[in-house]
């Protein structure tokens, strides 16, 4: 075989450094057929990628990345690799700047077309036309054409000359076996606190009863970062480990309820709607809320009462509580584990079994590195998923051999005393479809129902479900000079709004009043994208009545907002 007679020189190799690099991705259904996996990039997700799976330290080149800006100094040309089982079947590529004034519609897109084949394309920014309205990197996203298709994916940031990168090392495979790795699984096991309920819940199985698991987070309870988010996460993965242990196939049942981007503060309004769901009585409750409650207005009081909701449920469940981490090795267990040894609970630490090993090299007993174990700064990969399976599969294995334990029942019902605070032990959710005979609502401009909602796969569902269906949405385009407010009297001692967190240019601020007085101004635009946000309206002693309004703030009246809901306590 002759080659061309005048070969193209060689293009001059670049430094880059990965922000992507094997990891796993998954096509979700889209309306149009095809199928798309979003990788967020924004608040900090770029800049922890770079660090972690890149090695970039360099202090100017993290702050470049920061803005569109910074990105055209930086970046040269940015380099894919996509690899699917059909290699000639084509892929998307797309890297989205948001928008100052419109996130998701002013900015740039970056777009390639590439081959399925694991040969890497290069996307130049020489010629690229960029918006004036750019703001900052954005999200990456892989369109395929039909949804369900699994992929390996790398992606490179070539930088232009003057720029020093660090050499891209490569990474040893993984060896989950012997002795560092273990000893890295006992780690997690923080407490394994009162045997009673969570033995009982095995021997339940054993004898070919029916239980049911359940699970409630924020997004890694979801999920997200596991490729296929249903069959991957550690979620699943527990299930299927508890059912082939101490199930016969039949017997065990599957309960997952994981909101991205929502502390226990929502966790406790939604318990009953998503995790009792169809009069369902869970036997296990893993509750998940180390890495999402910084932001609770209570410093824990929010997280106490879902715990003591769960405990103190009829049939008494086995209740674990899970500690998961962030890429910085960052988590919420100082505060909230001091919950789990009051009422004696079983509780595991993925910080503890992890994060002591990753500054550690292979040589020295490192058995997973930082890079493997987290899919972004947030989220496990599926490796980092099934690290925390195993950790409560070790809880499991420690149980089913303890000989200790006594029914703690009655003494969790004596015992009123929280460690924390309980407030809202009793909240119960309001909205259009559950609603409470001591609330009077006139929706006033308030009349419509809003349908862009965040969506999350419950269960081992693969296609989302919206969040808040039965709301309150008010639109700015059917002002007309005049504006009706939303008002509810209500007898109760405690209540909070869920609201629409939004990324659009449409939403607007609204102001709440309770008993005639302004108490706070909230604004949808605070965190930039689409979920359930909430903010306690009060919290008293007494149960009284109270007159809520709420409306659109001067300025904002053609504008968009949506009442989610409420959480109250009688």
């Amino acid at each position: 075989m002759r080659g061309p007679a005048a070969p193209k020189d060689p293009e001059k190799k670049r430094p880059g450094f990965y922000i992507m690099r094997e990891k796993e991705v998954f096509g979700m259904p889209q309306e149009d057929g095809s199928g798309v996996q979003f990788l967020y990039e924004s608040d900090g997700r770029l800049i922890s990628s770079a660090k972690i799976v890149g090695n970039i330290q360099d202090e100017e080149i993290l702050n470049l990345l920061k803005t569109t800006a910074g990105f055209r100094c930086l970046v040269h040309s940015i380099g894919v690799r996509v690899e699917i089982e059909n290699q000639e079947e084509p892929v998307e590529f797309a890297f989205q700047m948001y928008g100052r004034h419109d996130i998701y519609g002013s900015g740039t897109i970056l777009k390639m077309q590439l081959m399925g084949n694991g040969m890497e394309q290069k996307l130049s920014l020489d010629s690229i036309l960029w918006s004036e309205d750019d703001k900052e990197p954005g999200q990456i996203w892989f369109r395929f054409l039909k949804p369900g298709q699994k992929a390996k994916v790398s992606v490179v940031l070539y930088v232009k000359d003057g720029f020093q990168i660090p050499e891209q090392e490569e990474e040893e495979a993984l060896k989950l076996v012997g002795e560092e790795a273990n000893a890295m699984i006992a780690r997690s096991l923080l407490s394994k606190g009162n045997p009673f309920r969570l033995k009982r819940v095995m021997e339940k199985a054993n004898r070919g009863e029916e239980v049911t698991l359940a699970f409630i987070g924020g997004s890694i309870t979801q999920g997200a970062g596991a490729v296929p988010i249903h069959e991957e996460c550690y979620a699943w993965k527990t299930y299927c480990a508890f059912r082939e242990r101490f199930g016969n196939g039949e017997n065990i049942h599957y309960r997952k309820a994981g909101v991205g981007g929502t502390p226990s503060e929502l966790g406790m309004i939604r318990f009953e709607r998503d995790v009792l769901r169809e009069q369902e009585q869970p036997d296990l409750i893993v509750i998940e809320f180390a890495v999402n409650d910084e932001g609770d207005e209570t410093k824990g009081i929010c997280y106490e009462s879902l715990v003591r909701k769960a405990l103190n449920l009829p049939w008494n469940p086995a209740v674990i509580l899970l500690f998961s981490v962030f890429a910085d090795d960052w988590n919420l267990q100082e505060r909230l584990s001091p919950v789990g040894y009051h009422y004696h609970l079983p509780m595991v630490s993925i910080r503890d079994a992890v994060s002591p090993q990753f500054g550690l090299t292979r040589e020295q007993g490192r058995v997973i590195s930082r890079n493997q174990f987290f899919y972004d700064m947030f989220h496990p990969s599926n490796l980092g998923h099934f690290i925390m399976a195993k950790c409560l599969e070790y809880l499991f294995e420690i149980t089913e051999k303890s000989m200790d334990g006594e029914d703690d029942s009655r003494i969790l019902q004596e015992k009123q005393e929280p460690v924390i605070g309980c407030d809202f032990q009793e909240v119960q959710l309001l909205d259009k479809k559950n609603l409470f005979q001591n609330a009077h609502i006139c929706c006033g401009s308030f009349l419509e129902t809003d349908r862009d909602l965040q969506c999350v796969e419950m269960d081992f569902n693969v296609i989302p479900t919206p969040q808040f269906p039965y709301n309150w949405q008010y639109k700015g385009e059917n002002f007309h000079g005049e504006i009706t407010p939303f008002t509810m009297e209500i007898t109760c001692k405690s209540l909070i709004l869920v609201f629409k967190d939004s990324g659009e240019i449409h939403a607007g601020k609204v102001q709440i009043y309770v008993d005639d007085t302004q108490v706070l101004t909230v604004d949808p635009l605070q965190n930039g994208w689409t979920h359930c946000n909430t903010v306690i309206l009060f919290n008293e002693e007494e149960t009284k009545e109270h007159r809520i309004i709420i409306q659109p703030a001067k300025g904002e009246e053609e504008k968009n907002f949506t009442i989610l809901g409420f959480g109250y306590v009688k």
